[in-house]
């Protein structure tokens, strides 16, 4: 049985294949799918090599397609993956590798995204992953944004986390608590060609968020904003500001409520982007608001809501900082192992010596059980089970994990892991904010404790 189908992760066009493989002796249907290479226009060519083309990819998934098919568990291990859960990460693993790679350098040394990557990222669909089709997004799920977060983190972080952030904060908060009229203004630009960024964080008001101080004034129609935003990632980029301002300040959070502004609105700038010692390619900066006329129809939710709808959504972005920070600690070791196999000294692979081959295995096996951690927090996450407590169990682990693989591999590389021709020191940098931002380790380990008390 042959069939194929448009896939809708990928722009360029790409077309998806089904074949259907049935075992006369155990009526066992495999089912095989498989992605065609970038097809920009239809061909002679595609229907003569159609066949060899769809064959020869179809091999490479047999087998796992057949371990999924025979299992008599309902319940299949964690790292087993769905056919389309299999197609992002490998599209993304390729477009990080292509893509991004060459540009990691100089995208550090600069301290900015190389615009095509931006470009490119919207053109892969990676800025909507979970927006429904409908606006123009992917329609898929949150693990799959994990996936991708993961992947792009192996190569980058700082990439990542701009898929990171648009997709489990900005477009989740629309989805969830936008009306339809605010899902249909903005959730089209976010999935196709607008960064957007979450301004909560201010001078006073870091972990303690509730205590921000920007407000916002009702005139008829209109609120009238007024503050400053610190730390906010992505503004550089933002053409949509999700911004939490205080409608009330006499009822203390209770007044807090989430509006959204377009960048041109006046009175709203943004300043000089920091430098940081990590993802610095990722632009960090100010965002100002002097009096910004924004109307009431923007307003995400319900007034004096936006405190709950920081809270819940800040537990969805730990999973997404958590799929970061183990991308991140794969991504030190994709460097770090094969030079340790490479590298001798006193006659012999510097793997080879059980010191080394003890702490290697210590590390890759904390690595393994953040990665676990991250796949089944999503999964209770997309389940509906309750996952705050996970979610705060798996920031501060992976993080933690993140931190102890790229400093094991900054050491175990010598003075080349200590210098920027390798990379590994960038991971070494880039890991440390996983401990700070969304929520800081301190943070998750206070919401644990307040969890466990009805141990």
């Amino acid at each position: 049985k042959f069939e194929y189908r448009y896939y809708g992760y990928f722009r360029p066009l790409r077309l998806q294949f089904t074949l259907t493989f049935i075992d006369l002796s155990t009526s066992l249907h495999i089912h095989c799918f498989v992605v065609s290479q970038k097809i920009p226009k239809m061909s002679s060519a595609l229907g003569r090599n159609l066949w060899r083309h769809v064959w020869r990819l179809s091999t490479l998934r047999a087998s796992n397609t057949a371990m999924r098919s025979e299992s008599t568990s309902s319940q299949l291990p964690l790292q087993i993956l769905g056919d389309e859960e299999e197609m992002m990460r490998d599209s993304v693993m390729k477009f990080a590798q292509e893509q991004v790679k060459p540009l990691v350098r100089k995208m550090d040394d600069e301290s900015r995204y190389d615009p095509s990557i931006i470009k490119a990222l919207f053109e892969q669909g990676l800025m909507g992953i979970e927006v429904p089709v409908e606006y123009n997004g992917a329609g898929s799920t949150l693990f799959s944004s994990v996936l991708a977060v993961e992947e792009l983190s192996r190569v980058d972080p700082s990439v990542a986390l701009l898929v990171d952030v648009q997709n489990t904060l900005v477009n989740t908060i629309i989805q969830i608590y936008g009306n339809d009229q605010l899902k249909e203004r903005f959730l089209p630009r976010l999935a196709t060609d607008t960064v957007g960024c979450f301004c909560l964080s201010e001078e006073s008001s870091g972990s303690d968020a509730f205590a921000l101080k920007t407000v916002a004034k009702k005139d008829g129609e209109y609120y009238y904003l007024t503050g400053n935003k610190l730390w906010i990632t992505q503004a550089a980029h933002a053409g949509i500001f999700m911004v939490f301002a205080n409608v009330d300040p006499s009822k203390g959070y209770k007044g807090i409520t989430c509006f959204l502004a377009d960048l041109g609105t006046p009175g709203l700038s943004v300043g000089n982007h920091e430098d940081k010692l990590g993802i610095r390619a990722s632009p960090t900066s100010p965002v100002f608001f002097d009096n910004v006329k924004v109307h009431e129809s923007n307003i995400v939710g319900e007034v004096g809501t936006g405190y709950k709808i920081a809270i819940e959504i800040l537990n969805i972005g730990r999973i997404g900082i958590a799929a970061q920070m183990v991308g991140a600690a794969r991504g030190a070791l994709d460097i770090c192992i094969p030079y340790t196999k490479e590298r001798s000294q006193f006659g012999k692979k510097i793997y080879d010596f059980q010191g080394m081959q003890h702490q290697i295995a210590h590390v890759c096996t904390q690595v393994e059980a953040a990665r676990l951690m991250l796949y089944n927090t999503a999964r209770m996450k997309e389940a509906g089970l309750n996952y705050i407590k996970q979610a705060a169990m798996t920031k501060y682990f992976t993080s933690e994990v993140a931190a102890l693989t790229a400093g094991k591999c900054v050491e175990w590389m010598g003075g080349v892991g200590f210098i920027k021709d390798y990379g590994v020191e960038k991971f070494y940098r880039d890991v440390k904010i996983g401990a700070i931002y969304e929520g800081t380790s301190n943070i998750q380990l206070s919401t644990i404790a307040r969890l466990l008390e009805s141990w």
